[in-house]
């Protein structure tokens, strides 16, 4: 056997000898230079792709700042989320009496627990030492830190909430919002890079979905400018003036003379599934302002997933740029009660199936209030995908007009395919009855169109409304090219605009409808979050998913 295997191994051996010998020179390495003899080269493998390196968990921060309020901010420990995030939790005091700074700090949130009041009402003008007041604003006593003479106020609490770029503040229980009171200020401005986060408990710890809302309330701003139908104080016009925050149960009062109040500034901000219910069919928005004046600065301002609107606007002079809606489940621009509105680069998409109208403006309550609502709608994008679960329910169409207002649309675009674009309701007499006026506007509706309401002698009819949109470069027979979601296409560039600020100097002027121009055009990117059906940066990552919360 141990022969057989000699003669065996010769063989082979003798194999591989001519099949050596019959190789090239190029084919064998020289002798001597220590290199392999390769006779069938193996493929280089492929490398195994690096993994996207998973974001990395946020460690909680050491412990809360020192702010200038003597009552300080309560360490709540920590918060986690399912990814591993951990953060510490600082409380904000219940009612905020001197002006304070919440930092950025790596790992830390801000939380209210409840209702935080910015200062205390101080009325409905200024008081003086000649003409104090009493503050009706739960808290506003000597020991919660406010100066007061004999009881009363006389002098604005002058308190200003400083918020600064990326700080994230959370309601801590659904009934938590920010009241920021007569007299007193909110200063949050962010940047494009780091905005200012307001959201809800679950957001943090990861609960949210795309479809989450109304887990807290929102902020509100009350201010001193006009307003109409009053809660208290008489006729309009009367120094007396006020009215109630819209389902508060203790004293939230706005009102007054001063049509340039100065509520502070909010730039760079998201606010998130807010919208609690507070009272009997009243729910707080993402967003409410109540009396603020044409001194109140609001750019840049993201409404996502409230449970009811995304931005409501009761009275005042409010002047807004740059406002996003995204997923209100009710109507994503709301104006009331005497508003004399400006807005201009509008950006309004519903989560498919659900909300009310794309907008609504009226002040229905009491028609023969002055100042009579003025509000001027420039530059927008309006996009209701799918039939509204709410809509024909409610106010029938995308756009509402009703009631004691003048509704100017101007650049607009409406894609709302399978709902009514129009309502024009009239009550009231010839002279008060709710009127409209469309530049330069593209609506792509169902097969009806449009509605015409109301009783008697001033109700409209369709054929009304129609002719409204009939000329001055509108369009209700388009078809929308718009690409990812909202950026206009081919049919939206052909469209003849109009120059804004011949209507008023608060606009900017442009030359092209809609909110935003081209691809190039990205002033809605960096700042927001995303959702699947409002995506603003596709090459944004997970942490800037509406969803989740950024490092």
């Amino acid at each position: 056997m141990a022969k057989i295997n000699r003669i065996h191994n010769i063989l082979m051996a003798g194999c591989a000898c001519a099949a050596l010998a019959a190789c090239g020179a190029d084919d064998i390495a020289s002798p001597g230079t220590g290199g392999d003899v390769i006779i069938n080269p193996t493929p280089t493998p492929t490398p195994t792709p690096t993994p996207t390196p998973t974001p990395a968990a946020v460690t909680p921060a050491a412990g809360c700042p020192t702010i200038a309020d003597p009552k300080g901010l309560t360490d709540e420990g920590t918060i986690s989320s399912a990814n591993g995030d951990a953060w510490r939790v600082c409380t904000l005091p219940s009612i905020i009496a001197k002006s304070i700074t919440l930092p950025k700090i790596a790992g830390l949130v801000y939380q209210m627990k409840g209702r935080v009041d910015v200062g205390c009402d101080s009325g409905f003008a200024a008081p003086t030492a000649s003409a104090p007041v009493t503050s009706s604003t739960v808290g506003c006593t000597t020991a919660n830190g406010f100066t007061l003479v004999g009881g009363q106020l006389t002098a604005d609490t002058n308190v200003t909430l400083t918020i600064e770029p990326g700080v994230i503040v959370y309601g801590g229980t659904g009934t938590s919002w920010l009241a920021v009171n007569r007299g007193n200020k909110i200063n949050a401005v962010g940047t494009a890079s780091a905005p200012i986060i307001f959201t809800s408990r679950d957001n943090i710890n990861g609960n949210s979905t795309e479809n989450s809302m109304g887990q807290w309330g929102g902020v509100v701003l009350m201010g001193r400018a006009r307003v109409t139908d009053c809660n208290s104080g008489g006729s309009v016009g009367a120094d007396t003036c006020e009215r109630q925050t819209e389902g508060s149960a203790d004293p939230a009062v706005y009102g007054g003379r001063d049509d340039t109040y100065n509520a502070g500034t909010m730039k760079y901000v998201q606010i998130r599934y807010s919208g609690y219910v507070l009272g009997s069919n009243s729910e707080l928005q993402a967003l409410t302002t109540e009396g603020t004046g044409s001194a109140t600065t609001l750019d840049y301002i993201q409404s996502f997933n409230s449970s009811d609107d995304g931005a409501e606007f009761f009275g005042g002079t409010v002047h807004m740029k740059h406002y996003i809606a995204t997923g209100a489940d009710d109507d994503s621009l709301d104006a009331d009660t005497g508003i004399q509105g400006r807005f201009q680069y509008v950006l309004i998409v519903q989560r498919p199936g659900q909300g009310d109208a794309l907008m609504e403006v009226d002040s229905n309550g009491l028609e023969s209030d002055t100042p009579r609502q003025n509000t001027i709608v420039a530059n927008f994008t309006a996009i209701q995908s799918q039939v509204s679960s709410n809509n024909e329910a409610n106010d029938q169409a995308s756009i509402l007009n009703r009631g004691n207002s003048d509704l100017s649309l101007v650049n607009g675009i409406v894609v709302s395919p399978n709902n009514e674009c129009v309502r024009l309701h009239g009550t009231g007499t010839a002279a008060t009855r709710a009127t409209l006026t469309a530049r330069s506007v593209l609506m792509q509706c169902n097969a009806t169109k449009y509605i015409g309401s109301g009783s008697g002698a001033t109700a409209y009819t369709a054929a009304d409304v129609a002719a409204i949109f009939s000329g001055n470069n509108n369009n209700d027979a388009y078809t929308a090219s718009l690409s990812a979601v909202f950026i206009n296409g081919a049919a939206e560039t052909a469209a003849t605009a109009i120059d804004a600020k011949t209507l008023d100097s608060f606009f900017d002027t442009t030359t092209y409808v809609g909110a935003v121009k081209d691809a190039n055009d990205t002033w809605f990117a960096g700042w927001t979050c995303n959702s699947a059906y409002a995506p603003f940066d596709s090459t944004s990552t997970a942490r800037r998913a509406c969803t989740s919360i950024p490092l």
